[in-house]
């Protein structure tokens, strides 16, 4: 019967769609709370429904899929868990704006039609990210999909609400929250994006009020918020202001006056003037001061951060100038502020100012400091015991050095605001009774940017003061609990998704039910995260893993680093430096594109990701391609049925090493260095395999009357299907195509147990053979090259060894040195040697001499060597400057100095035999 084939050029596109559908069907992805190995679980960082497959997420779920292939082929019960997140603004605005190109609004539809509009675009659209995930190639459990908003996850969140409102640990309040005046709504303080930007220094008079002439200069970046101040602070300890404490100023621009306060916690005495204005609604180091202080707020902003005209005249604003800047927005009105104040003689000073702002990490508009009412967990109590869990190690954060970033954040967290004013979402269980609340439920007008309203067509926008007293529970109430009146408004606004993401771990494993996947994947074993949701999400669900689970979420969770373009910049469309994973797997082939993310996923370092790195992994494969097809061209001859025996040197060899790289891969993963274990295949497959065994094998696979033929048949075999499980995990598609074609049992590799290592492959003395080997044949070719031989050219070799163990070797070693050599080896000793025209290079007592023909221009020979001797000298002396550099030193992993130690090493040896050469071939142009 004759061994299958393999095509002659790999078609990526074509396997890849085969076994994708494949492996859904038989289900090999499915997991049981009823298998007996032990539980490996990972839930996915669920993408939004709004997205599409980048960059980011193919890291992110390669070196997920890795994990879980690996673990599967280990025998563990595997469990991944997928699922999309609902992102509520991001959907949102999605949808926000397919009705605006219909001439339509939410508002114009009503909040029940515009949730069914929503779902009906999840419908359409938001499944898309999920077949992009499958033709990654990701081994989900993908009858377990789960979404944040799908009715179990649902029920968890209405529990979790609840339970910490019962426990006052959710709780509303009127705060200082960060708004987005464009999504007109609340947002988290991990939900801004804080940008550097080129401001002004503004230096204002406050005249005394008692002595008018007498004026506080003060220092601020934001002239336009002075009608909300409340205050000015100086430093206590501050001689130039401290007598001023307890006096009034008049606030320019308005009828007010207001205090002069010493804080020596706001006030920094040396920067501006040492005197700063207190505008508790509109800052939040200022809301903090006002509350030391027992300052009012002035809230001058509407909801669109545009001055309010009735805010402004509560704030005793003079009326000439509410009707000069009323509902303007901040960047109009600044100026107008500015001119006034520069009329009256009380603007004295404008400097160029370095400050950071405030964006809307989804529409990226300027974020605004806003007095809101608003829904808040108290996290304090939450977040004792999640920093307890990672200083205790029950929880794992990778690389560590990320733990430090995540204890300080936890130690110094704030309140988390979780009210969100959108209508897509988990909307807030809560109900007003409008009897008990008549003054603090308000109706006000609620106009859209941009869109003309006729008369007595205004929206309106229910506001629901801080005063109003909630009735929170899992199902709407028939009648209120203390006056038993009916009419009952619900509380329109939305939990922040993160939220429900927090409860992610154990909420899609079936809670608050008690599940057989919940007892049994709980707590899952790894997260797979980047840095940039340590804090929105990570955090979280530790928190409320620990509060309603009474156990971490997760025992490991590995953070890797961000992809970035060739020349570490952040890639972005008006850039153009996005690489489009989907483009690059339809050109290089899905596998390509994994092992590349895989092999540059070291810790701590951003990748550098370049096309040109992905079609290199491309040739990686269709070299494996290639090797496959040769060991199944030349698998048809007898092939042993059983071990051999004994083996021959390059069977034993490459057994060897393949038993140390099962070793190494397997280690690697364990410590998650996911580019180690990749490189290690990649050397090994490679060099090892491809260019050394392979060729060592020829001349015995390609003699019918070799005896030793079978066993090295039988042993290629071996090799090859062992490297494709030890591979699988990288590579599947590419893997699983290619362990059809060759003797094997079972339906699918990816259900293969994973190589282990082997004691009967340990053979020290070959590998130590191999190197001696591998040296002569480099010194080989290395003459072949300086003498400009063609590689097919046979020629006649010397070679000797100062140390007679290692000449012995040297005998036995003989036909695969004529073989590799290409040509005739003498193994005499070197007095023995011809005394004409012979080049010899030397290192470490071994010894090639080749035959210098006549035919071979020594001017050129010479000219060569020169060269070699330059572009060698150029990189010793940049590695000499690398090792001198203490910052490198300091900076960079230890295997990456003793990489470069070694090379330098290495290179110093091959100068000195490089000058030995030169030597040689001036002597015989001298001849």
């Amino acid at each position: 019967m004759s061994t299958p084939q393999l095509d002659k050029i790999y078609d990526p596109k074509a396997v890849e769609a085969r076994w994708s559908q494949i492996w859904n069907q038989q289900g090999y992805f499915h997991a049981s709370p009823t298998h007996s190995g032990q539980p490996y679980c990972i839930v996915i960082p669920p993408p939004n429904i709004t997205g599409s497959l980048h960059v980011g997420h193919a890291l992110n779920h390669s070196i997920q899929d890795i994990l879980i292939r690996w673990r599967r082929m280990q025998g563990l019960n595997v469990l991944w868990l997928p699922g999309t997140d609902h992102a509520g603004i991001a959907t949102q605005n999605v949808v926000e704006k397919q009705l605006m190109a219909e001439g339509l609004s939410r508002e114009s539809l009503g909040r029940e039609r515009f949730i069914e509009r929503v779902w009906q675009w999840k419908a359409a659209s938001g499944d898309t990210i999920i077949r992009q995930q499958k033709r990654l190639g990701e081994s989900c459990d993908w009858d377990r999909l789960r979404f944040t908003m799908d009715e179990g996850l649902s029920k968890a969140v209405l529990e979790v609400f609840v339970r910490l409102h019962e426990e006052e640990l959710i709780y509303r309040g009127e705060r200082l929250i960060n708004w987005c005046p464009r999504c007109l709504t609340a947002l988290s303080d991990i939900e801004v994006e804080h940008e550097e930007i080129k401001g002004k220094l503004c230096s204002i008079e406050y005249p005394l009020e008692q002595d008018p002439a007498i004026r506080l200069t003060v220092a601020t970046t934001r002239p336009e918020t002075l009608f909300g101040d409340s205050a000015v602070a100086v430093h206590p300890e501050d001689p130039r202001y401290n007598r001023l404490i307890g006096q009034r100023v008049r606030l320019p621009l308005t009828h007010r006056t207001i205090p002069i306060v010493g804080d020596a916690i706001l006030v920094d005495r040396e920067f501006g003037t040492g005197a700063v204005k207190i505008t508790p609604a509109h800052d939040f180091n200022d809301f903090e001061a006002g509350e030391r202080h027992g300052l009012p707020r002035y809230s001058i902003f509407d909801h669109q951060a545009l001055l309010d005209p009735e805010r402004l005249k509560a704030a005793g604003v003079e009326q000439a100038l509410i009707d000069a800047v009323a509902t303007l927005p901040v960047t109009k009105a600044r100026p107008k502020i500015e001119q006034v104040l520069k009329d009256r003689g009380l603007l004295t000073k404008v400097d160029d100012h370095k400050m950071s702002i405030g964006k809307c990490y989804r529409c990226k508009t300027v974020v605004e400091p806003y007095l809101s009412p608003q829904w808040f967990v108290k996290i304090k109590p939450l977040a004792e015991p999640a920093i307890q869990a990672v200083e205790d190690g029950r929880i794992r954060i990778i690389p560590d050095g990320w733990t430090n970033n995540y204890l300080g954040w936890m130690r110094d967290i704030k309140d988390w605001c979780i009210s969100r004013q959108i209508w897509w979402g988990h909307q807030i269980p809560a109900w007003y009774c409008r009897h008990c609340n008549t003054e603090s439920l308000v109706e006000t007008e609620h106009r859209i940017p941009g869109v003309t309203y006729g008369p007595g067509h205004t929206p309106k926008r229910l506001v629901i003061l801080s005063t109003a007293k909630p009735i929170v529970a899992k199902q709407a109430p028939a009648s209120c609990p203390l006056c038993n009146g009916t009419e009952l408004i619900r509380d329109p606004d939305v939990l922040d998704t993160w939220f429900s993401s927090a409860l992610w771990p154990f909420s899609t494993l079936g809670w608050p039910n008690h599940t057989p996947e919940l007892k049994t994947y709980y707590p899952t074993s790894t997260l797979v995260t980047g840095l940039d949701i340590l804090f929105f999400w990570v955090a979280r669900m530790i928190m409320m893993g620990l509060k309603f689970m009474g156990d971490v979420p997760f025992r490991d969770v590995y953070i890797h680093a961000l992809v970035r373009d060739a020349e570490g910049q952040k890639m972005s469309k008006s850039k153009g430096n996005v690489i489009d994973p989907l483009h690059v797997m339809e050109q290089f082939g899905t596998d390509a594109l994994r092992f590349t993310l895989a092999s540059m996923a070291s810790p701590g370092r951003d990748i550098k990701l370049a096309e040109e790195r992905i079609e290199g992994y491309r040739n990686f494969a269709n070299k494996i391609w290639n090797a496959a097809r040769f060991s199944l061209m030349n698998l048809d001859g007898p092939r042993a049925v059983t071990i051999p025996s004994e083996r021959t040197f390059p069977d034993r060899w490459i057994l060897s090493r393949l038993n140390q790289t099962i070793r190494s891969v397997t280690s690697e993963l364990e410590a998650y260095r996911f580019d180690r274990a990749a490189n290690t295949l990649y050397q090994f497959i490679w060099h090892e395999y491809c260019d050394w065994y392979l060729e060592l094998i020829k001349p015995t696979l390609q003699d019918p009357a070799s005896q030793d033929g079978p066993g090295t048949r039988q042993t290629l075999v071996e090799t090859l299907e062992t490297t494709m499980r030890l591979l699988h995990p990288f590579m599947p598609y590419l893997t699983e195509e290619i362990w059809h074609t060759l003797p094997h049992q079972g339906e699918s590799i990816v259900i293969q147990t994973y190589p282990k290592p082997e004691s009967s492959w340990v053979a020290p003395e070959m590998d130590h053979r191999f190197a001696l080997l591998e040296q002569t044949i480099g010194l080989v070719r290395t003459s072949r090259v300086l003498l400009n031989y063609p590689p097919a050219q046979q020629i006649m070799f010397y070679v000797a060894h100062d140390e007679p163990q290692q000449q012995d070797h040297l005998h036995e070693l003989r036909s695969h040195l004529s073989h590799l050599g290409r040509g005739t080896v003498d193994l005499a000793p070197p007095t023995h040697w011809p005394t004409g025209n012979l080049l010899r290079l030397v290192a470490e007592g071994l010894s090639v001499g080749i035959k210098v023909a006549g035919d071979v221009d020594l001017n050129k020979a010479l000219d060569r060597i020169t060269k070699e001797q330059s572009e060698q000298t150029k990189e010793i002396q940049r590695l000499e400057g690398k090792l001198r550099n203490q910052e490198f030193i300091a900076k960079a992993p230890p295997e990456v100095i003793s990489d470069h130690q070694d090379r330098l090493k290495s290179l110093r040896r091959d100068q000195s035999m490089l000058l030995s050469s030169a030597q040689q071939v001036q002597a015989m142009l001298g001849a």
